[in-house]
């Protein structure tokens, strides 16, 4: 059985793809290569790995780094920042506690 399309690759290097709609586990999506069924549900516009993601990989959204992989992620699994270290927003790291903001900038 073919997978539906309910998640969009915003460029061809991105590591993960946009939910179209609230996708429920077990969903079965695509990617135009691949179907990838997801292990837990991805809200509408949230993030899914296209395929498994290494911890410390760098998360290619837009073509570009958005942030890194906390731990592993596998190939259908919500990224989002219980997995993810942006690279533009102080999110949580190792051990529970928000990430420093710089102190080298002038304010």
């Amino acid at each position: 059985m073919n997978a539906a399309v309910f998640a969009l690759l915003l460029a061809p290097p991105d590591n993960v793809l946009i939910a179209v709609a609230n996708l429920p586990a077990g969903a079965r999506v695509t990617d135009g290569q691949r179907d990838i069924v997801l292990g837990q549900a991805v809200p509408l516009g949230h993030k899914l790995a296209r395929h498994p993601i290494p911890a410390g990989a760098k998360i290619i959204k837009y073509g570009a780094s958005i942030g890194s992989a906390t731990r592993a992620i596998a190939a259908g699994e919500w990224v989002h920042l219980h997995n993810l270290a942006s690279d533009y927003l102080a999110t949580p790291i190792a051990g529970g506690s928000p990430a420093s903001p710089p102190t080298d900038h002038v304010g």
